[in-house]
């Protein structure tokens, strides 16, 4: 994952439930890259995290409202799962309004486990290829989505990842995505 993101900012977006290791690490990845990450929520203060959506799993520090954000602001996003934290997501209009921009704006979007949920309440699923945990998958199929069962699936300037098995296709793909690169997937191809 060699890549030079220095310059680029990434949001994150999550509430509370996010499940810890699909935000830290992507985040990590994206930070080793020289990207600038910053939480985004609903909320500010802290989230609280999950480890397999049961155990409590610490916390994240908010750096900012979805409310106050723009797309512009930054050049990619990214929606970590968890069940709890994207069901949360979805209800939230600024959250839905934001994400929805950001898709339409063309920069990527990385959504891992149950994250899509938040695609499919934006509306932007549809025609799309994707991938998701297991139990959302109909709910993707629902919104006219085209499901595939894969590691990591990138449709244009979406990125998606089935769950945390995933991490390390998931994490080199939003790197390479945002960085111009091929993955290793795609130089095989």
């Amino acid at each position: 994952m060699a890549a030079d993101l220095q310059g680029k900012r990434v949001a994150i977006l999550a509430a509370d439930g996010v499940e810890r290791v699909e935000l830290k690490q992507p985040r990590e990845a994206l930070d080793r890259a020289g990207a600038q990450t910053e939480v985004l929520s609903i909320h500010d203060g802290e989230i609280k995290a999950r480890k397999n959506d049961l155990d409590e799993a610490g916390t994240f520090t908010v750096d900012g409202l979805v409310a106050d954000a723009s797309v512009g602001d930054y050049d990619a996003l990214l929606l970590p799962g968890g069940t709890v934290n994207p069901d949360q997501l979805r209800v939230d209009t600024d959250a839905v309004s934001f994400v929805r921009d950001f898709v339409e704006s063309g920069k990527p979007v990385a959504a891992i486990c149950h994250g899509p949920w938040t695609l499919i309440e934006a509306g932007v699923a549809a025609g799309r290829t994707l991938t998701s945990f297991p139990s959302i998958r109909t709910d993707l199929r629902n919104a006219g989505a085209d499901v595939v069962d894969q590691d990591v699936v990138v449709d244009k300037n979406l990125i998606t990842s089935r769950s945390p098995d995933d991490l390390p296709a998931f994490s080199e793909a939003i790197v390479s995505q945002l960085a111009g690169t091929p993955t290793k997937e795609e130089e095989k191809s």
